[in-house]
């Protein structure tokens, strides 16, 4: 019996060293050489300090900032741990909120901040990303529409020339990977970190 055993155990403890080890350490070790930003996890610095990844949204609310699309994502309840709170961009448990177009919260809740963005901005209408998860729930980017749209409200919470921030959204838009793949999008937090400087200069 041992002689059937011993050669599964050999397999197992050698696909476990290589599939869960050295196989492991190899891709991180490649990517470290060729990629290096990325396999740190593309993080955004300021000013010497950590401020975010090019790769996770955060949530903006200050009405001097550019917000990002709404996050779907929760967290467990410190006060009842069978119960869930919002927890927006949470990367521990990155997910959308899998309500169907009919169901009556997610037709409230994105109702009501399509009201909200037209009180904001009454000659634009409303972009989709504004009111709508990604499936993740941590989508970085909002596209163009939807930074020009707040524009307006930046400029005048700040005090600048809307022709400066609507440039500053220009500069900051990603074009398609390739010039094929995906669409052309703005990444919030890098953008709002250019806001920041060029209010500060």
């Amino acid at each position: 019996m041992l002689r059937e055993i011993r050669p599964a155990i050999v397999v197992l403890v050698a696909l476990t060293l290589i599939t869960g080890l050295a196989y492991p350490l190899a891709l991180t070790g490649i990517a470290e050489v060729l990629f290096p930003r990325q396999a740190q996890g593309s993080l955004i610095e300021r000013d010497g300090k950590v401020v975010g990844s090019a790769l996770i949204g955060q949530q903006f609310d200050s009405d001097k900032y550019f917000h990002g699309r709404p996050s779907a994502t929760t967290a467990p309840d410190p006060n009842d741990s069978t119960k869930t709170v919002p927890a927006p961009y949470n990367a521990a448990n990155s997910g959308g909120s899998n309500l169907g177009p009919s169901n009556k919260a997610l037709i409230d809740r994105v109702q009501g901040d399509v009201d909200k963005l037209k009180q904001e901005n009454p000659s634009m209408p409303v972009p989709q990303d504004l009111v709508t998860t990604s499936a993740s729930g941590l989508d970085p980017h909002i596209s163009p529409e939807a930074a020009l749209f707040q524009v307006p409200r930046i400029a005048k919470v700040r005090n600048l020339p809307e022709d400066r921030v609507r440039q500053l959204v220009v500069d900051n838009t990603e074009g398609r990977l390739f010039g094929l793949l995906g669409e052309p999008r703005v990444n919030v937090l890098q953008l709002n970190l250019a806001l920041d400087h060029l209010a500060a200069g």
